[in-house]
């Protein structure tokens, strides 16, 4: 959780503080080969180089983005969860319960799917 210790004591909401390094910490034990980093001044999850998800903070929510594609692929499922999304993002409201199983397929499924993509985003 090291690498993600400024980005966290940034987050001024104590609440939301905690709930963001749960979903964090829940991502580093359920995966423990994604490599967690900061870019582009949020916490995100690699995997041989390549983009898995990525994690931001908002006054309401936080959201997750895997790439459009897989918000695409699991929009129903996401609908159902009772989140909102863009193209890019799956929002999640600070007190909406978090759809651990969901967050855990679409990881899955990002690794599955760029395990032979040799560039940080898709192309």
């Amino acid at each position: 959780m090291e690498t993600f210790s400024d980005y966290l004591a940034a987050i001024e909401n104590q609440q939301n503080r905690t709930r963001l390094e749960e979903v964090l910490a829940w991502v580093m034990e359920k995966f423990p080969n994604l490599v967690p980093k900061i870019a582009w001044n949020q916490p995100m999850f690699t995997d041989h180089g390549t983009f898995i998800i990525g994690f931001s903070v908002a006054k309401h929510h936080f959201s997750f983005s895997p790439e459009k594609v897989v918000i695409d692929r699991f929009s129903g499922e996401i609908i159902r969860a009772g989140y909102e999304h863009t193209k890019q993002l799956v929002r999640i409201r600070w007190d909406d319960p978090i759809d651990f199983s969901l967050i855990e397929k679409i990881i899955e499924f990002n690794i599955v799917d760029k395990a032979d993509c040799s560039t940080f985003w898709r192309k």
